[in-house]
């Protein structure tokens, strides 16, 4: 093969924008030579090597716009720590057949017990799958809803946010909720209702939806297309975070005491 020839398929991938295929062609020909590969191996690994890195570019770059606040998966969730939660049910959740049935999930629990750990890392698997997904926190949610409705535009804003496949709204109730908000989140839910998936989580009860959206009508309205296909996981063990604080403190007395023995000693 000549240069010229190598020069031209050099700048035939940079314009097709095969950037892995164009970092690995020199060794990789250099390999095929040496161990006599024939035409359609070659072909077969480079571009098997291409298709892996663009899946792994598109899920980098789904990842940046999805706004998730953590990046866990749920091979980092201590579910020892939680035995309230069924493994089997989340694992299964994983599969993403809700996904493709359009169906919700709700987390609910107190703070610091993982509900948006969980709900991030279904959003993770989503975005590996090619789902498009979306994190927000409610309040921020109502917050863009309010300002597209004072700006006018308030119909196209609706239509983004009912287009992902996956959103995920998390912390329901840990701010009070006025009733143009509570509005405002019942047309993003009626939207979306029996058509993509909407993940939830939440520190209060369901019966306590009525204080969350300041109108018994629009929160029964609003439970009513939530639960009609959904998996709700009702989370009742510890903080995490006061798990980890008494960890520290319980170190932290450990240096103490090994101070102290020194010192006597």
């Amino acid at each position: 093969m000549t240069e010229f020839t190598m020069d031209r398929l050099r700048e035939n991938l940079e314009s097709l924008k095969m950037k892995n295929t164009l970092e690995i062609l020199d060794n990789y020909l250099e390999r095929a030579v040496a161990e006599n590969l024939n035409i359609v191996d070659v072909l077969d690994h480079i571009f098997s090597e291409e298709a892996k890195s663009k899946r792994k570019q598109a899920y980098e770059k789904q990842i940046q716009m999805s706004g998730f606040p953590i990046r866990k998966t749920l091979d980092d969730f201590d579910f020892s720590f939680q035995p309230s939660i069924d493994k089997r049910q989340i694992d299964e959740l994983a599969t993403m057949r809700f996904l493709e049935n359009g169906e919700n999930v709700v987390f609910l629990g107190p703070p610091g017990v993982g509900k948006t750990h969980l709900a991030s890392a279904l959003g993770l698997v989503a975005a590996r799958h090619r789902f498009s997904t979306y994190y927000i926190n409610c309040h921020q949610l109502i917050e863009q809803l309010k300002k597209a409705h004072f700006e006018n535009r308030l119909p196209d804003k609706l239509k983004v946010l009912a287009k992902y496949r996956m959103l995920i709204i998390d912390e329901i109730g840990y701010l009070p909720m006025d009733i143009q908000g509570a509005n405002l989140f019942f047309q993003l839910i009626a939207r979306r209702y029996e058509k993509t998936s909407t993940v939830f989580t939440s520190n209060k009860t369901f019966s306590q939806w009525n204080e969350v959206f300041a109108d018994v009508t629009i929160a029964s309205a609003i439970l009513d297309r939530v639960l009609h296909h959904c998996t709700v996981i009702n989370i009742k063990g510890e903080s995490y975070r006061l798990k980890e604080r008494k960890e520290f403190m319980r170190q932290k007395q450990q240096i103490v005491n090994t101070l102290f023995d020194q010192g006597n000693a």
